[in-house]
């Protein structure tokens, strides 16, 4: 028989939150996290807007009890803060008792040092500590070793459905019998390289974001980090733990259209949608809820919605975006957005979709823009990356 795949920890650090309830609040009290850059210097400071952790690095450091010299970069930071709050929240004392993995993600990883040292590490020798952060797996490892984590430690880095592609590798691992849990997640800081990147491309906005409105005007990036704790359900059970919720359907397709923008029609977005279902063994009149990828730029928002409307036809569940909270946070987002999905099952609330006035033409969308207290059993989250990589994933309340 199949192993169910439950949730029995989450962790997470946003600019909404430094941990679950505070993450909680800010979105049942529609109080967004998005303001201009403060924690280091870019020539863009006063343009645009973006959703950054007020909390420095040293601050960040005196938090994780970690020696004033080190080579932590702030994904490495920001990513230990939450891994650390999901484990102690599934309650686990033994990290070797069962076979554990631990799933990472991330698309910037360290090169907010690596780009702060680029040129003064050649004469000064003591800042080529941080060439190695470089890596995405940087992160990946110095968490995993303060977990205590050995059995199964990788990274994935597929841009913005990073996190939601590793919570998928986590739940396939536990249904394989190849893991017993695993924590799975990710995180992303924000840095020059990713602020200028995005710039070039034309889609930051210089307000705060308008996820699914015909007037919206680009994305807000932001910074975050998100574990969540799979465990197989008997063990779960066996633990006696408080089972969160489950993941019950995920999937992965490509779009094959383009480096950087989404298919017209849809057509990756609406595959991974389709085949989650399948997974899920649900009907789309069963999900009461999707937390949309939903980034605020005019080509992600109108592709997604295209995607939802081909999929569900005239029984599109409430939907809204978090992203105007939070700001978009790359790689991590799947894995903030899994997290709102759980708490959404919880306590049967759809959270709000910030900042929305007008509905995308073409497909009449209109998201909810007020807490929605409703009855929630499936709720979608979906991601979707550069590169064509989209990923959806379904979490089911625990009865």
């Amino acid at each position: 028989m199949e192993r169910k795949v439950a949730i029995t920890g989450l962790g997470i650090v946003s600019a909404i939150g430094m941990d679950v309830q505070e993450n909680y609040n800010s979105l049942i009290s529609k109080k967004d996290g998005i303001s201009r850059v403060e924690n280091f210097s870019t020539i863009h400071k006063e343009v645009i807007k973006v959703g950054e952790i007020k909390l420095t690095n040293e601050e960040l450091i005196d938090k994780l009890g970690l020696p004033k010299i080190n080579n932590y970069s702030r994904t490495a930071l920001l990513a230990e803060v939450a891994a650390l709050e999901a484990v102690e929240d599934a309650g686990i004392q033994n990290i070797q008792a069962y076979k554990t993995g631990f799933i990472s993600s991330t698309s910037v990883g360290g090169m907010d040092m690596t780009e702060r040292y680029f040129y003064s590490c050649v004469e000064n020798k003591e800042e080529r500590r941080y060439i190695p952060t470089h890596s995405a797996g940087d992160a990946t490892s110095k968490v995993a070793r303060r977990l205590g984590i050995t059995e199964f430690v990788t990274t994935i880095s597929t841009a913005c459905s990073s996190a939601t592609n590793a919570i998928m590798l986590g739940a396939r691992m536990i249904k394989a019998g190849k893991l017993d849990r695993v924590i799975v997640g990710g995180a992303d800081c924000l840095s020059k390289f990713t602020i200028n990147g995005f710039k070039t491309l034309m889609i930051l906005s210089e307000d705060n974001c308008r996820p699914f409105d015909k007037d919206r005007t680009g994305l807000n990036l932001g910074e975050a980090a998100a574990f969540l704790v799979l465990e197989a359900e008997d063990i779960a059970i066996k633990e006696g733990k408080n089972i969160l919720a489950y993941v019950s359907g995920y999937a992965n397709a490509n779009d094959a259209f383009h480096q950087t923008a989404s298919s017209g029609d849809g057509e990756g977005a609406g595959l991974a949608m389709e085949q989650a279902l399948k997974v899920a063994g649900l009907h789309p009149s069963e999900i009461d809820y999707i937390n949309a990828h939903g980034t605020a730029t005019a080509n992600n928002d109108l592709s997604e919605s295209m995607a939802i409307v081909r999929v569900f036809k005239n029984e599109v569940p409430d939907i809204s975006s978090t992203k105007a909270f939070t700001g978009h946070t790359l790689a991590a987002a799947g894995a903030i957005e899994a997290i709102y999905s759980v708490l959404a099952l919880q306590n049967n609330i759809v959270f709000p979709n910030l900042n929305f006035e007008n509905s995308i033409e073409e497909t009449k969308i209109k998201p909810i823009t007020e807490p929605l207290e409703k009855e929630l059993n499936h709720v979608l989250s979906n991601s979707f990356g550069f590169g064509g990589n989209c990923a959806s994933v379904i979490f089911s309340k625990a009865n």
